[in-house]
């Protein structure tokens, strides 16, 4: 993790080293890390920024910590669920604690089981050919992250609908 600064970025600076479940483990990283920056004064502008920020920092560091494990998606490669956590908390925010914990939950299940949308995101890069296409590590960190965001978008879309139907 510390032989490159783009490794402690995407593996969720040790959040993606659990030999539990990496996934869920850098996302409740990701919730934690939110609530302190608010805690500490960060405004929905400082958190849209630091997102855009994380979006293409996060596609570097997926790029070379990809490149060097030599698997176009591995699993400890958490920074898609903390950037992709943060959108949704920053746009379901301020629920309460059982709204971040339903937010978390959802987030959870389209990143894990990836039904409809969230699978074909997850699958489209996964075809790319390491060996014979220069772009392709390009691709495979893109992707990495990519079907982060979708999983965060159909979670907020079913907050919404949930709140627009109550």
């Amino acid at each position: 993790m510390l032989s490159h600064p783009a490794h402690a970025i995407a593996l969720g600076f040790g959040s993606g080293l659990s030999p539990f479940a990496p996934g869920t483990s850098g996302t409740l990283w990701a919730w934690l890390a939110f609530l302190v920056m608010q805690f500490y004064g960060m405004t929905d502008a400082h958190a849209g920024g630091l997102i855009a920020l994380s979006l293409a920092l996060g596609w570097w560091a997926s790029t070379v910590t990809a490149r060097n494990m030599q698997v176009l998606d591995p699993g400890n490669i958490v920074w898609d669920e903390v950037v992709a956590f943060w959108i949704v908390l920053w746009l379901v925010l301020p629920a309460g604690f059982w709204g971040q914990v339903m937010a978390f939950g959802l987030f959870r299940f389209f990143d894990a089981v990836k039904p409809g949308p969230v699978g074909w995101a997850d699958q489209f890069f996964h075809g790319v050919d390491a060996h014979n296409d220069h772009h392709a590590w390009t691709k495979a960190g893109f992707g990495i992250m990519f079907d982060d965001l979708v999983a965060a978008a159909c979670t907020v879309l079913v907050i919404a609908a949930w709140r627009f139907i109550w």
